[in-house]
């Protein structure tokens, strides 16, 4: 696809109540149009029910965890590469290539993510995951081909608007062009809400993914989670990004 549009897609769907209400809130005010869901998240059942009931099933990708809270399969929860005490300890080392038995147990987890929300009844439109964990260059391989094995086709780019060195941004163009070499629709360009605010007028022709994190405020003001402070997100309103897509197609990954 070569069209100007933008994605607005919406991590950690059913992680936690709060973001997976938040997220359903972001879509009613129209300020987002996907989301991924964390298939080992405290609220995923919720989050099915949440999105059926919104109209807003379809619209739903996977959020691949590896990162965060307990693993579905028994087999990466005794693997330290990705877990301590039977849970992901988030401290991966992304330059160290790892073993068959560790790619072995990446598989299974991903697939097992995969299954879990199929089982539920997601039909999955696309696939990103959590702290960006699929742009790691030894595990994306495995990746794509049990996303390949589920027939997902779409993928988040490795992130390309904004402030990024040189030496990184010939990594991270490498990766990408990678993922359309190996089958993936993509967009041309992916960033965070800050990205969006500073894009230069040239990067406006492209077709645009724009990550974002909806949660609820102290005060319940729907913001764009940017950090916790004492247990409570913190972040800037949401809703201030309605100017940045007043004058934008906005579209869904279903319609990539």
């Amino acid at each position: 696809m070569n069209r100007q549009a933008i994605i607005v897609n919406a991590d950690d769907f059913g992680l936690t109540e709060s973001c997976t209400k938040a997220i359903a809130e972001a879509f009613r005010q129209g300020l987002i149009s996907s989301t991924t869901a964390c298939a080992n998240g405290a609220a995923i059942e919720e989050a099915y029910k949440i999105a059926v009931e919104n109209g807003f099933l379809n619209c739903v990708g996977i959020h691949i965890n590896l990162t965060e809270g307990a693993p579905l399969t028994e087999g990466i929860k005794n693997d330290p590469f990705f877990c301590a005490g039977g849970v992901f300890h988030g401290q991966i080392n992304r330059l160290k290539k790892p073993g068959r038995e560790t790619l072995a147990n990446l598989e299974a987890e991903v697939a097992a993510q995969i299954e879990r929300l199929k089982t539920l009844g997601f039909p999955i439109s696309h696939a990103d995951s959590h702290h960006h964990i699929h742009t790691a260059v030894f595990l994306i391989g495995t990746i794509e081909n049990v996303l390949k094995r589920y027939r997902i086709g779409k993928i988040r780019l490795h992130r390309n608007l904004g402030a990024i060195r040189f030496y990184k941004k010939i990594v991270k163009n490498r990766f990408n062009k990678n993922l359309q070499k190996h089958g993936f629709a993509t967009t041309e360009k992916m960033g965070s809400f800050d990205d969006l605010v500073l894009m230069p007028e040239d990067a406006k022709a492209h077709l645009t993914e724009i990550m974002v994190h909806p949660d609820f405020d102290r005060a319940g003001v729907l913001v764009d989670r940017a950090d916790m402070e004492d247990g409570v997100p913190v972040g800037r309103p949401l809703a201030e990004i309605l100017p940045y897509l007043q004058n934008e197609t906005l579209i869904s990954y279903g319609e990539l």
